[in-house]
Parts: C-alpha cells; structure tokens; sequence
C-alpha cells in the first residue's frame, strides 16, 4: 500500500529535509527525514522509506510538506497520524494520511510548489517569531519590489537566483506567480513554481531587498535575471523567514484541498 502525508515542522533545529544517513538506519542524524521514517519505521514495525516533494534547508520551516511511503502495515489513518506524530520531535507533525494510488509520487506527482517569504520591517529586530521572520532595519518600498518581481514569471533561466552547490542538471524553471505586498510592518514575498533551484526563493528576496531599500531600480531584477551572475545579485536572505507552504497536485489524486490545484 502506498500512503501519502502532510507533515509541518520548524525547521530550526534541523541541518534540513536531506537524510544523512543510509537508506534504513534508523539512527537520528539532525534531518527531518530521518526523523520522520524513524516514527514510522516505530509505528510500522518495519523500516520506512520516504519521498518528499522537495527538499528543504536548514532552518527552513514547512506548513504542509507532502511525502509518500510504501507499507504492507496495517493501520487506519488515525493510528498512522497520532502514531507517528507521538515518536516525532515536538517540532514535527502529520497532519493528514490518505491512501494514493501506486503510481502517485510526492515529488513527481507536483505540478507546482509554493513559498512564503516574510520580513519583519522596522528599527528595531524581532522578538517574538524570531525564528519564523527575516528583518530589514531600512523602510522598504513593498510596491517597488512587487513590480520588478514581475520580471520573474514564466519559463526561464534561473541563473542569477541559483547558489553555487545547486546539483540541479539546468537553471530553467517555470515561476507561475510572485507577489509582494506589505502588511503592516510586515512586508511578504509569496512565490509558486513548478519547482525551485537550491537557494533560488532566498536569492530572489534578497535581490528585492535591494530594490525595497532604493539602492537598485524596478527594472534591475529584470536585468539580473538576463544576465544570469549570480555574483551581481543581491545576498541570501536568511533561512528563518522562509516557509514551504507545500506543492500542489492534479485533483484527481484526491489529496486534502490544500495540495490540490486546477492543472491540465
């Protein structure tokens, strides 16, 4: 039987989704990975085997982050959700279980994945939610940063927005939608793509900023994206303010309403 799961986790004290460790040792290694199969391998009474739908780093926080499992235990939804939730790091949890059909793949399966990127913008630093926000001192134009991210949908060449240790065979991905607005003295990035380069949401919010504080035109997101040097661009925003708000999949799969969406 081949099941899916949301799962949602801070990702702060973890060194990211990638399991370090072999296939099957269920040894804790600081990834979210390994934790996860660790409390299903408990429940399962069996070793468990994950896919996700996209990897996440370090520090890196998920709302719902699906993945899928094959088993030949039996237990009903409840038993895998409150089972498995109980042998996580209190961090971590699954949301929601649903049998998938044997061809459904976590990653494959995704039609599109989606990110939000918030900023705390004012003098002084965060607080609360420190772990959860990026911080900007300099008052920040969230309309400037909205219209030159508008440079960035459609099928293209990520190179600028890609970091130097992205294992990704080519740089072109389809960025669907991006948008900036503020809210309050928050201001938020929100991207959807068919998928993401290592690093490609944290180097687009850190080129905006640049644009947010004036020190860049509306039109140099455009330009950086055509010249495609990632060493001209703006820095890595910090990991803390980044969410994976999860992918999204073709109806017919049947998964909860938050990991569907309308696609041909």
């Amino acid at each position: 039987m081949r099941l899916a799961l949301g799962v949602e986790y801070d990702g702060g004290g973890f060194s990211g989704w990638q399991r370090l460790s072999p296939a099957g040792a269920l040894e804790a290694d600081g990834s979210l990975q390994t934790a996860l199969e660790m409390a299903l391998s408990k429940v399962a009474d069996a070793s468990i085997d994950t896919i996700c739908s996209g990897r996440t780093d370090a520090g890196v926080h998920a709302r719902c982050q699906v993945v899928h499992f094959d088993t030949g235990a039996t237990r009903d939804a409840r038993g895998w959700i409150l089972g498995t939730t109980a042998n996580l790091p209190p961090t971590m949890a699954v949301r929601w279980c649903v049998p998938v059909a044997d061809d459904f793949n976590a990653r494959f399966s995704a039609r599109a994945r989606r990110y939000r990127y918030r900023i705390l913008n004012r003098s002084t630093r965060p607080g609360l939610e420190r772990q959860y926000l990026g911080w900007e001192r300099m008052p920040l134009d969230a309309d400037a940063m909205h219209e030159a991210a508008q440079a960035l949908p459609g099928e293209r060449d990520f190179s600028a927005f890609r970091s130097a240790q992205c294992q990704a065979t080519h740089a072109r991905r389809n960025l669907q939608d991006i948008v900036v607005s503020r809210q309050g003295d928050e201001v938020v990035v929100e991207v959807q793509a068919n998928a993401f380069l290592h690093h490609m949401v944290r180097n687009i919010v850190g080129s905006l900023l640049v644009v947010g504080r004036g020190e860049r035109p509306v039109a140099w997101i455009a330009e950086l994206l055509e010249g495609r040097d990632r060493t001209v661009a703006g820095p890595t925003a910090p990991s803390a303010g980044l969410l994976f708000l999860g992918p999204r999949y073709p109806r017919h799969w049947n998964l909860p309403a938050e990991a569907c969406g309308d696609f041909e």
